[in-house]
């Protein structure tokens, strides 16, 4: 992807030096089935992390409070508010780095700013020919466990986006496993991730998220398909930003490929294959890896929010 090395972002808020105010035990990842505990599991395992715990016992923080790839912090302004200058320190004014030593993670840094502004400047543009007003996300970039409004969570989970505080949040060190444990390398997939989670705030500033809350509090069987289907519109939002950057000669040969390779790598089918169980389409959250695919491509080729209905969809 052609993008502007030195990029800063208001946005992104730099945590990685910073310590929750909790254990690690403070957080539970479920109340969307069995395939959300493997999922932990598989990422854990590429990350080396150790989620006995979370996977124990403590609050939820399911997809009625956090959607990830799955308070009342106050949304930002109508634009991403960017600036293009050097250095990694986002509005959080604190580095990554250790005092006095240089950041390795520089350049991913300066990378994913660029690439959450230019995704908040597509929406926000896309929102105001709508006669809408878009609130920008912040993204959390931090280290092994972070506090949120959704609660404390653990890396372990993935990268993802809380909706009571409008903030997406992750653990650099899932790029690393994206690319050298699941099979996804490439900055574009690094870029269809962050997109994913950016259009979780698109469904949380379009009402969706409340919608499916609703839905899934009248029957919670409704639960796993509801959230598969949201998961799926996410990765279409993810596409229709991506098609914007073909229409923008952002993209490099072999960028759309390695989205698409990306999206295929963590379908819930292929997590529970990697980690051992039988494939249970009733117990998925995401999608299937043809799924996911499907839903980033029709975005992608028809550039649009209305061609990402797949609530409407018979079968998605």
């Amino acid at each position: 992807m052609k993008w502007t090395r030195g990029h800063q972002s208001s946005n992104v808020e730099d945590r990685r030096s910073q310590r929750s105010s909790g254990g690690a035990r403070a957080a539970k990842v479920g109340g969307a089935g069995a395939v959300v505990a493997i999922v932990v599991a598989v990422i854990a395992q590429v990350l080396g992390v150790d989620v006995s715990g979370m996977l124990g016992g403590g609050s939820d923080t399911s997809s009625s409070s956090s959607s990830s790839s799955s308070s009342s912090s106050s949304s930002s302004s109508s634009s991403s508010s960017s600036s293009s200058s050097s250095g990694t320190t986002g509005s959080s004014g604190s580095s990554g780095a250790t005092a006095g030593q240089p950041d390795p993670d520089a350049e991913m840094v300066q990378f994913i700013s660029f690439v959450l502004d230019d995704i908040q400047d597509t929406f926000a543009t896309m929102f105001r020919d709508q006669g809408k007003r878009y609130e920008a996300a912040k993204l959390v970039i931090f280290t092994d466990e972070v506090d949120t409004g959704c609660g404390l969570s653990s890396a372990a989970i993935g990268p993802f986006y809380c909706p009571p505080d409008h903030k997406a949040y992750i653990d650099l060190s899932f790029y690393r496993a994206l690319r050298d444990r699941l099979g996804a390398p490439g900055d574009f997939a690094q870029a269809y991730v962050l997109a994913h989670e950016i259009g979780h705030h698109l469904q949380n500033l379009m009402g969706i998220d409340a919608r499916v809350a609703r839905e899934v509090r009248k029957d919670k069987r409704k639960e796993n398909p509801l959230s598969v289907r949201q998961e799926l519109q996410a990765d279409c939002f993810a596409g229709v930003w991506a098609h914007s950057t073909g229409q923008r000669d952002l993209l490099d040969k072999g960028d759309i490929e390695e989205s698409v390779n990306a999206a295929a790598q963590i379908g819930d089918d292929r997590l529970q294959k990697m980690a051992g169980q039988r494939v249970n389409p009733e117990t998925w959250t995401h999608g299937s890896s043809a799924q996911r695919v499907k839903w980033f491509e029709v975005g992608y080729e028809r550039g649009t929010f209305d061609a990402c209905d797949t609530f409407a969809a018979e079968s998605p």
